[in-house]
């Protein structure tokens, strides 16, 4: 049974996990300035666990902070959304081979997981539940990164997960043929993984990560 931590969340914590979900999701749009004071009024804080959080967030790449004015929330280029896509290629394409060479057992267990996420996937687009619809995608990825066997790597594609979050937005989302797009391509992932297909698991997360380079607005070379 899992056990629930019972210590509750520090100010810093709060600040970070606030300013991190701002920038995140584009409510707080790349190009802006932010100040810690304005932060701080709005969490009911004082401006130190805000400052921490602003240079935890800098190391992260997400903020560059100036000092006496604020943090610049970083821009995403179009070379970042191309890096990102690269790297997750990689990522996926290793975990999936990974999972496959673990034999048919293995491959059953993570379809089965993969599955749960893809059904989650469908309810919150059914009822239009974006966030919801994002941690789903989110989890479903990690699922074959953590089968991998390899905590570095996972840890490395979680935070592009991030960056990638805020490239896309839940603006992208709202087109129905999109949301289409991305359940009937975890499928083929989730399908291929059951099947034991190596070659075909690994095309199929190419044409999944293609796809959301194309959507960004980006021409792909992924494919």
């Amino acid at each position: 049974m899992a056990t629930i931590d019972p210590r509750p969340a520090t100010a810093k914590d709060r600040a970070l996990d606030y300013v991190k979900t701002q920038v995140l999701t584009g409510a707080f749009p790349g190009g802006e300035l932010i100040s810690e004071g304005d932060v701080a009024t709005a969490l009911g804080m004082s401006r130190t666990p805000v400052r921490e959080a602003f240079l935890r967030l800098e190391a992260e790449g997400l903020l560059r902070l100036y000092p006496q004015r604020g943090a610049l929330v970083v821009p995403v280029s179009p070379d970042e959304v191309r890096s990102v896509m690269e790297a997750r290629l990689v990522l996926e394409q290793f975990a999936a081979a990974k999972a496959v060479g673990r034999g048919p057992a293995s491959c059953a267990a993570i379809f089965e997981r993969l599955s749960g996420e893809l059904r989650r996937q469908r309810a919150a687009a059914d009822r239009s539940d974006w966030p919801d619809f994002l941690d789903a995608d989110r989890a479903f990825h990690a699922i074959t990164l953590a089968e991998s066997g390899n905590a570095i790597l996972a840890g490395f594609h979680a935070s592009l997960r991030d960056r990638q979050m805020r490239m896309i937005g839940e603006s992208a989302l709202r087109d129905p043929h999109r949301v289409t797009t991305i359940l009937d391509e975890h499928r083929e992932i989730a399908e291929a993984l059951r099947d034991g297909d190596g070659p075909r698991a690994s095309r199929a997360v190419q044409t999944h990560l293609a796809s959301t380079v194309r959507a960004i607005g980006l021409a792909s070379d992924l494919i």
